[in-house]
């Protein structure tokens, strides 16, 4: 399949991550970890791992560490499952930067629920595609080449709408006013990233070295609670996650298939300066169509 862009690409930012992410195709971290079981992750996880894997030595060692990750990495999609509630099986959820499937796949098999992915990388897309198949999930488990900050959907489309580490590749402002619109009333968004703690340090190295990694750009903590508010998307529950976070990049740190982004993370995350959040927000009131929108430029 032609990995010419079918979504809308707009800005810089969304050019960087559709040449990165159509583009990455050989990527061990990610492929490697998801031959396991056929999920395949771009996100990391929260919680500890399993310290006896590495008391282990060799082949033996370096295969348990990276058992653990993966492991791990699934895991994670539980803290966007257990924000969101119950889930009822005629619900609609969409997921906004879908990779390569995981999260998508995870949370129909949670709810049994329909699931749409989008997602601006074709090639990632008909990746997920297969794997849906092989989940035995295709019917309801739907993966579109669009942008998820214009997604092209009708109005009040979704019950859910999660974002899993992907918001650092869009305006928040803009995206989440698009995520207002696709939801029904009383619809819940949530979202899990990292972001730079402003009060410390709103331009925090760690948080540049992580941008010029993932061609991404990290946001700051409080454009996250402003984008949602003015957006008409109203906070309910938000979580510093920023400690159980750190565990993974420690043992990330001994995988042979680290990168040397992790030692970023664990300063970041160690020194406060850079947060790992879970922010769930249901839909109120959403602004009027000629409400001037906020720059989301000028508050990253």
């Amino acid at each position: 399949m032609s990995s010419e862009p079918t979504a809308a690409l707009r800005t810089p930012l969304e050019q960087a991550a559709f040449d990165y992410y159509d583009n990455k195709r050989d990527d061990p971290i990610n492929l490697k970890l998801g031959e396991t079981d056929g999920f395949y992750h771009h996100h990391f996880a929260v919680g500890d791992f399993d310290r006896k894997v590495l008391l282990t030595s060799g082949e033996e060692r370096a295969q348990a560490i990276n058992a653990e990750l993966h492991r791990m990495e699934t895991r994670q999609v539980d803290a966007l499952s257990e924000a969101l509630g119950p889930v009822a099986p005629q619900a609609r959820i969409l997921d906004g930067g879908s990779g390569r499937g995981g999260t998508a796949i995870l949370l129909h098999q949670a709810f049994g629920c329909r699931v749409d992915g989008v997602n601006i990388s074709a090639y990632q897309n008909e990746f997920a595609r297969r794997q849906a198949q092989e989940h035995n999930c295709a019917e309801k488990v739907h993966f579109h080449d669009r942008n998820m900050a214009a997604t092209g959907f009708p109005d009040a489309s979704f019950d859910y709408v999660v974002t899993n580490e992907t918001t650092m590749y869009v305006d928040p402002y803009e995206t989440f006013a698009e995520f207002a619109r696709l939801l029904k009333p009383a619809g819940r968004y949530v979202l899990l990233t990292w972001c730079n703690n402003d009060v410390l340090a709103p331009h925090p190295p760690e948080a540049t070295a992580i941008d010029a990694h993932y061609h991404c750009h990290t946001h700051r903590r409080t454009t996250y609670l402003k984008a949602l508010i003015e957006s008409g998307l109203i906070p309910y529950q938000v979580d510093d996650l920023t400690q159980p976070a750190t565990p993974y990049w420690e043992l990330r740190s001994y995988s042979r298939y680290a990168t040397g982004i992790e030692q970023h993370y664990l300063d970041g995350y160690r020194s406060d300066r850079v947060n790992y959040i879970r922010i769930a927000s249901r839909r109120g009131a959403v602004p009027p169509p000629d409400t001037p929108a906020t720059p989301g430029a000028a508050a990253h």
